[in-house]
C-alpha cells in the first residue's frame, strides 16, 4: 500500500531516510580510538573515514538531485540504497585503514541518494513554511537516531568491536530500503524535458547559485553543519584520550547533544507558523554564536573539565535543530522545478566544507581542545554575521508563512 502525502507514515518514512546520515557517523564514532588501535593508525587517518564519507556524500549528491528531476525520485532512491548497503558490507570486512576509507567513500555516495531525494520529495509535496515544518518534524523523528546511535555504538565497541557498527548500519538501512521500495510513491509531478548531460546539470546548478536567497541559506547550512561535524570528528579523541571518558560515557554525552538537536527541531516546527522561516533561523544563529563564545571561554577558564566543552555544545546542537531544517526549506523554496538540483548543491557545499574543516581541526589536535572550541566560535559567529548582513536577516517577513 502506497503512502499518501501529509500522512504520518510518509513523514516517518522520510525521517528514517534522513536518519541514514547520523546512523552512518554517530554509530561508530565512540569506536574511533579502538579502530585506530586495531588498524594501527593515527587519529588523523581514522578521521579520514569520516571525511571520506562526507566527500563521497558531497560528490554523489551533485548527481542524485538533477537526475531525480529528470527520471523520478524512486529510481535514484533505490540506486543510492544499493550502493550504501554494498559499501557497508565492505566496511565491516575492511582489513586496512585504506580499504575502510575507500568503502566509506562509496558508502557516502550511496547515502547521499536517500537523503537528497527525501528533501526533494518534501519540496514536491509542500511549499514555504509548510515545507520547513515538515522538515522540522522529520528532524524531530530522525533525532532518535543520533540519540540512540552513540550509546549503542559505545556498547557495540566494548562488547563486539568496531566492525559491529557497520553490521548494524547494513541491517537498519536494509530495513529502511525495503519499506521505501514497498510503500513510497513517485512524487515528481513533471519530469524535466530534454536530454540530461553534464552541461545541463551544471546549468541547473548555475541557475540555483545565482539566487541571492539560496546563497544565504546555503551558507548558513554549510557553516552551521561544519561546527557540528567538527565536534563529531574531534571529540572522540579529545574526550576519551585527554579526559579519560569511556566509549559508553562518551556515547551518553553525545546522545545528550542529540537530544538538544531534537529539541531545537521540535521547537522550530512549533514556531515556524508564527515567525516564518527566517524568524526561526534568526534565533538559531544566535544560539550558535553564543555557544561558540561560551565554549571558547569555558575551555580557557576550566580546561580540565569536559563539561566546559559539553555544556555549550548542547546549546549549539539546539541551534542547529533550528537552523538546518529551515535553511534547507528556505533554500529550496524558490525552486519548485529544480528542487533536486537546489538540494544537491546545498548538500555538496555543506558536506565539502565540513569535511575539509574537520580534517584540518583533527590534524591540529595536540592534546588541547582549543582547535575544536575556536572552530565552534568561528562557525557560530559566522552564521550570525551572514544572516544579519543579508536581505533575509534584514527583512524577517520571508514569504514562507503558513
Amino acid at each position: 500500500m502506497l503512502l499518501k502525502p501529509d500522512s504520518r507514515g510518509m513523514t516517518v518514512l522520510l525521517a528514517f531516510m534522513t536518519a541514514m546520515g547520523p546512523i552512518s557517523t554517530d554509530l561508530y564514532v565512540p569506536a574511533l580510538p579502538q579502530l585506530a588501535a586495531d588498524l594501527a593508525t593515527s587519529p588523523a587517518r581514522v578521521q579520514w573515514t569520516l571525511s571520506s564519507y562526507l566527500m563521497g556524500y558531497a560528490f554523489g549528491q551533485l548527481f542524485y538531485g538533477p537526475l531525480s528531476d529528470k527520471y523520478g525520485r524512486k529510481p535514484l532512491l533505490m540506486i543510492g540504497f544499493s550502493a550504501y548497503l554494498l559499501a557497508s558490507f565492505a566496511s565491516a570486512l575492511a582489513g586496512t585503514i585504506e580499504m575502510l576509507t575507500l568503502a566509506r567513500f562509496v558508502q557516502g555516495i550511496g547515502g547521499a541518494g536517500p537523503i537528497i531525494v527525501s528533501r526533494a520529495i518534501v519540496r514536491d509535496m509542500y511549499e514555504g513554511a509548510r515545507a520547513g515544518r515538515q522538515l522540522s518534524l522529520m528532524s524531530t523523528i530522525m533525532g532518535v537516531a543520533p540519540i540512540v546511535s552513540p550509546v549503542l555504538g559505545g556498547f557495540l565497541a566494548v562488547y563486539f568491536g568496531w566492525r559491529a557498527g557497520f553490521v548494524v548500519m547494513f541491517a537498519v538501512v536494509g530495513a529502511i530500503a525495503f519499506m521505501a521500495l514497498l510503500a513510497l510513491p513517485e512524487t515528481l509531478r513533471q519530469k524535466q524535458q530534454g536530454a540530461i548531460s553534464v552541461r545541463s546539470v551544471f546549468g541547473s546548478f548555475a541557475i540555483v547559485a545565482r539566487h541571492r536567497t539560496w546563497r544565504v541559506y546555503a551558507s548558513l547550512q554549510a557553516l552551521g553543519h561544519t561546527g557540528l561535524f567538527t565536534f563529531v570528528a574531534a571529540s572522540p579523541f579529545i574526550l576519551q584520550r585527554e579526559y579519560q571518558l569511556t566509549p559508553v560515557q562518551f556515547g551518553a554525552g553525545f546522545s545528550a547533544c542529540s537530544i538538544a538537536f531534537v529539541s531545537g527541531a521540535w521547537t522550530g516546527s512549533r514556531m515556524v507558523g508564527r515567525r516564518g522561516i527566517s524568524g526561526v533561523v534568526s534565533i538559531g544563529v544566535g544560539c550558535l554564536a553564543l555557544a561558540g563564545v561560551l565554549q571558547t571561554l569555558g575551555h580557557v577558564a576550566f580546561p580540565q573539565y569536559a563539561l566546559a566543552l559539553f555544556a555549550p555544545e548542547l546549546l549549539y546542537f539546539f541551534g542547529i535543530g533550528l537552523v538546518l531544517p529551515h535553511s534547507i526549506a528556505g533554500g529550496l523554496s524558490p525552486f519548485p522545478e529544480r528542487a533536486g538540483a537546489a538540494s544537491s548543491l546545498q548538500g555538496f557545499l555543506q558536506m565539502t566544507f565540513s569535511a575539509l574543516v574537520g580534517m584540518l581541526v583533527v590534524a591540529l589536535l595536540d592534546g588541547s581542545a582549543m582547535p575544536l572550541a575556536l572552530t565552534t566560535l568561528l562557525m557560530g559567529v559566522g552564521t550570525l554575521a551572514i544572516f544579519h548582513m543579508s536581505d533575509v536577516g534584514k527583512n524577517r517577513r520571508f514569504s514562507g508563512r503558513l
